[in-house]
């Protein structure tokens, strides 16, 4: 089988990604209820027992809401870094890993590259997951991108990259300012046109798949994030994709 990825839904209300290469199926992020959790896995033809282990990026709610109840009734492996893992709000895990923003260590068949993103988060990371000779990046829940995550994501074959907010609608829209400014800033989350800059830093040639991801559903419109990057996509042989927050993604190939 070759790589594959898919997303169980992905926005404020919850995300999760699902990495599958026939050996190995890893989920990044679970931020819906349990019972939730395995009704999208099931859409996906996917069950818990499926699931070789969680990676965490952060432990805000919409990545974290599921982990620790799915991890305790099946078993699974999470891994995150020391300053995610908050004993208080996650309990105990039975199989717990504290990993390090800054060494790779192999999962199953894959390779784990974690990157270090600025978010305002304890200690957060960012995944990129290889194997068979492709590579997949996750980069959401940052708020500006930096040369270390220019060069780490530089190469993906497909890019899972957040296009959080359309900077005039959050300035027009309903946030009060100080979460207008936390959105906003250099550890809130990128808006279009930084999303779209970060693709000039890209190698295109290998980039298969670009999916539009963490579009948030009061300040932005996927046809504005597309149009953001589409002009960085000249002459791009890949496929776009936008994630929604209901659907995810269905099922998506790297060959």
């Amino acid at each position: 089988m070759a790589v594959r990825f898919a997303s169980l839904g992905s926005g404020s209300k919850g995300n999760s990604t699902l990495i599958d290469d026939g050996d190995t199926c890893v989920l990044i992020d679970l931020g819906f209820s349990l019972k939730e959790s395995v009704r999208r896995l099931a859409r996906l033809e996917k069950t818990p027992s499926d699931i070789d282990a969680i990676l965490v990026t952060h432990e805000h709610a919409d990545h974290i809401h599921g982990v620790a109840a799915f991890a305790r009734k099946f078993k699974t492996p999470v891994y995150l870094t020391h300053g995610t893992y908050q004993p208080k709000q996650m309990g105990e895990l039975p199989k717990l890993n504290l990993i390090s923003c800054h060494e790779p260590f192999a999962l199953g068949s894959f390779q784990v590259s974690p990157v270090a993103v600025p978010h305002d988060a304890k200690e957060p990371c960012q995944y990129v997951l290889s194997s068979c000779g492709f590579s997949v990046g996750v980069l959401t829940d940052l708020g500006h991108v930096t040369p270390h995550v220019k060069a780490c994501y530089r190469d993906c074959n497909a890019l899972l990259l957040e296009c959080n907010h359309d900077l005039e609608m959050l300035q027009n829209g309903p946030y009060p300012y100080p979460l207008k400014q936390r959105v906003s800033g250099d550890y809130g989350h990128l808006n279009n046109q930084q999303a779209a800059e970060l693709l000039t830093d890209m190698n295109l040639g290998g980039l298969q798949k670009l999916v539009i991801s963490h579009v948030s559903e009061q300040n932005n419109l996927a046809e504005l994030a597309v149009s953001a990057v589409e002009p960085h996509l000249v002459d791009w042989a890949g496929e776009l994709i936008v994630a929604d927050q209901h659907e995810g993604i269905v099922w998506t190939s790297l060959s």
